[in-house]
């Protein structure tokens, strides 16, 4: 039995195979349209996922969508009605909209699709719960889910035991954990629904000043994790905005405008709002473990996408175990709307353990070097495709050497990190490779840090890290035995003043605070990056390499050759492993003459 998940109309939206319980495949729309967070119906995703299923839609048991818009259409009446008459033009523009698609979404894809089958629908934070339980490896789990707004709930906290999922409690729209972060988000100057990380990273370059003024004025946070926001400061009920002048008058001045030099007071802020956040998801973790007695977690919705607070939750010992799921966002919620007919409403059976089953989440689309071949004749790139251990001890040794190196080997990643498929790979020992990285392959802020990939059976030797993190969901302390201690002049300096200065001997992995963002790695997951690491570790002794997304600032993740042979033409990458073929910069002369058709892969 076949079912397709889909999510769409917001952002991230996403297409999922579930065939008996089993994901086939999944995978983004906006890896296949390359514009990034597409919230357009996922055709293209849909198309990649019944190929990869070998069926067309006629052979479909069900469709599943993620949210029930109903239910979120009455939110949206009675919020607009609450505040009314103002939000006129918020409602004006939100409407159409409404009224045209997203309310007749049944009859959307019963046309887009050509189904006619049956079209059942999960409510939004069901559908994020279930995509964190069905998949994790717990027979039954406490189940937390946090984000911006689904129909009603912000928040909500469930039990799954075998194939059932019960949601028991739930935090409700307007007070929003994931809209307080996203306010923060905006007031510093950076992208709502896409720059949160940008926070997170930039958090430990300040201290939390205003974490008093956040609790005193904007929230009132009860023990258990519930609270209210103070909503005379915030916009996002009926206006265009995240936040208002009340809110701006707390923080002292207007919202940073984007790209303009980030301040001491930008980095403040973002502490401040990180260490708040992660007081309110530990409550709410405490609270769950209470309601639910259970000894495991999973974490699904946007805000398990903050991989500092996941940390925490699982350093504070409140669960024995947790697990997130990989595609936490919206995009995640496809895959758990059609595990939750499956499962849930199907009353199919589930065999949990001993590991999950998102099968290291390698779900996208896969290429052969047939097909790669074919690819770079017709750029006429001359290559030989060379046998696994030489491809690898090749990598390792340039590595090693100093090149960064971009990965793009088998099945893409389902979910927003790239995790050893669509890479782009240094040597985490280099002081220099962070700030070359960032300024002359991403092109983003020189304050991002990277993640380590590290073998799983070594991870001990550098972090401080209980269990695994194959998703890179969760920080931990680098190892104090490898850590290089700041001196009183370091320590005295301020904001990005202490960016360049190795802090460990993982200098490249090694964020301000001595954490990082662990990526553990086991060969059952992804046999062609565990090999790799393995070569680094043979002919260097360190079992890390710095992982980072295969895209540049602005554009989606890489999905076929033909993008990340764009991305590694556009950018100062030397090498490029692209399948089994070994590309370097230095002898793409033929192909560099004529650039015209790297306009059709040209970030939007």
């Amino acid at each position: 039995m076949d079912i397709l998940g889909l999510s769409a109309f917001y952002h991230d939206s996403a297409a999922c195979l579930v065939r008996d319980g089993k994901v086939v495949a999944a995978a983004q729309e906006e890896r296949f349209t390359r514009k990034r967070h597409d919230a357009e119906f996922p055709v293209n995703a849909v198309e990649y996922c019944l190929a990869q299923g070998g069926i067309q839609v006629k052979d479909l048991a069900a469709v599943a969508f993620y949210d029930k818009p109903f239910l979120k259409f009455e939110r949206l009446l009675k919020t607009y009605l609450g505040y009314a008459p103002r939000g006129l033009r918020s409602f004006t523009l939100a409407m159409p909209q409404w009224l045209k698609r997203k309310l007749w979404t049944s009859d959307l894809i019963a046309k887009t699709l050509d189904f006619d089958g049956p079209i059942l629908f999960t409510e939004h934070h069901e559908s994020h719960a279930a995509s964190a339980f069905f998949p994790s490896p717990f027979e039954r789990a406490a189940v937390l889910t946090m984000d911006g707004v689904g129909e009603w709930a912000t928040a909500s906290i469930g039990a799954g035991r075998g194939n059932k999922l019960e949601l028991l409690c739930e935090l409700r729209f307007p007070h929003s954990l994931g809209l307080l972060y996203s306010a923060f988000t905006y007031y510093t100057g950076f992208k709502v629904n896409s720059g949160e990380y940008k926070v997170m990273g930039l958090a430990p370059y300040g201290t939390p000043r205003y974490a008093d003024t956040i609790y005193r004025e904007l929230l009132d946070l009860k023990e258990d994790g519930s609270f209210k926001l103070n909503l005379r400061c915030f916009d996002y009920c009926a206006g265009l905005t995240m936040t208002n002048e009340r809110f701006h008058a707390l923080f002292g001045g207007p919202p940073r405008r984007p790209e303009s030099p980030l301040t001491q007071r930008d980095m403040d802020l973002a502490a401040s709002i990180q260490a708040v956040t992660e007081e309110i998801m530990l409550r709410m973790a405490r609270r769950a473990r209470k309601i639910t007695g259970e000894a495991n977690v999973c974490l699904a919705g946007g805000v398990a996408l903050n991989c500092v607070g996941n940390g925490r939750i699982l350093r504070e010992k409140i669960f024995d175990r947790v697990w997130i799921q990989p595609a936490a966002g919206d995009a995640g919620g496809a895959l758990g709307a059609a595990l939750q007919v499956w499962h849930h409403h199907l009353n199919n059976p589930r065999a949990a353990g001993p590991g999950d089953s998102q099968q290291g989440s390698l779900l996208g689309p896969a290429y052969s070097d047939e097909e790669l071949g074919r690819f770079l004749a017709s750029r006429a790139i001359k290559a030989a495709p060379l046998a696994r251990r030489e491809l690898c001890e090749t990598a390792a040794r340039r590595l090693s050497e100093g090149a960064v190196v971009g990965w793009f080997q088998g099945r893409m990643e389902f979910g927003p990190r790239a995790l050893g498929a669509r890479s782009i790979l240094g040597d985490p020992r280099n002081p220099q490779m962070q700030s070359r990285m960032n300024l002359k392959i991403k092109y983003r802020e020189s304050f991002r840090p990277f993640a380590p990939a590290v073998l799983a059976e070594r991870a001990a030797d550098y972090f401080d890290l209980e269990g695994e993190s194959p998703y890179m969901l969760l920080t931990a302390p680098v190892k104090e035995s490898r850590r290089i201690p700041e001196t009183p002049e370091q320590a005295a300096l301020f904001g990005l003043e202490r960016l360049n200065r190795p802090r460990s001997d993982i200098p490249a992995v090694t964020h301000l605070d001595y954490s990082a963002r662990v990526q553990t790695v086991r060969r059952r997951d992804n046999e062609p990056f565990y090999d790799l690491l393995k070569a680094f570790e043979a002919l260097t002794g360190c079992p890390v390499l710095v992982n980072t997304s295969f895209n540049v600032r602005g554009e989606p993740i890489v999905c076929r050759p033909e993008e990340a042979f764009a991305c590694f033409m556009r950018t100062e990458m030397d090498y490029l492993a692209l399948g089994s073929y070994w590309l370097d910069k230095r002898d793409m002369a033929a192909a560099s003459k004529d650039k015209s058709w790297m306009k059709e892969f040209a970030p939007d």
